[in-house]
This record gives C-alpha cells, sequence and structure tokens, in this order.
C-alpha cells in the first residue's frame, strides 16, 4: 500500500511536477479516446466480424490502451502524493 509521504522538494518543484501530472493526464485522456474509438469500432461490427481477424485487431488495441492508461494513471496518482 502506498501511503503518502513528506519528502524535501521545494515549492517550485511541486509546482512544476504538479503542472507535468496535469499535461500527461491530458495526454492519457487523449490516448484513451483513442482507445475508446478502437472498442466503438468493434462494438459496431457484427458478430461475425467481431470473430475475424479485423475485428479482434480492434478489441486488442482496445484493451491495449485501456491497461496502459490504467497503469499510467496509477503511476500518476503515486505521484500525486508528493505535490
Amino acid at each position: 500500500m502506498h501511503h503518502k509521504t513528506t519528502i524535501a522538494m521545494n515549492k517550485n518543484d511541486r509546482k512544476r511536477l504538479a503542472e507535468l501530472i496535469d499535461q500527461i493526464q491530458e495526454l492519457v485522456n487523449e490516448v484513451d479516446e483513442i482507445g475508446q474509438a478502437e472498442q466503438e469500432k468493434f462494438d459496431n461490427l457484427t458478430e461475425g466480424l467481431q470473430q475475424s481477424e479485423r475485428g479482434q485487431k480492434y478489441q486488442e488495441v482496445a484493451d491495449a490502451i485501456e491497461s496502459a492508461c490504467s497503469d499510467i494513471e496509477d503511476a500518476l496518482s503515486n505521484l500525486s502524493d508528493y505535490v
């Protein structure tokens, strides 16, 4: 379990870290939108096409993006403990 820790970081460094966290979160949101678009492509396919190679690729990409975004958001949450 991650606990909030006080570290020796000056005000300017904490502010810059907070800004970078916000910027990264904005990028994660954009990447997540791409993943949602891939998921929507998959969802709009007929069941037969969902089982095709193309359908499976849409699903794989959507799942990979969702997983990566979740991992990055976890890391950002941990970093946020220090600002």
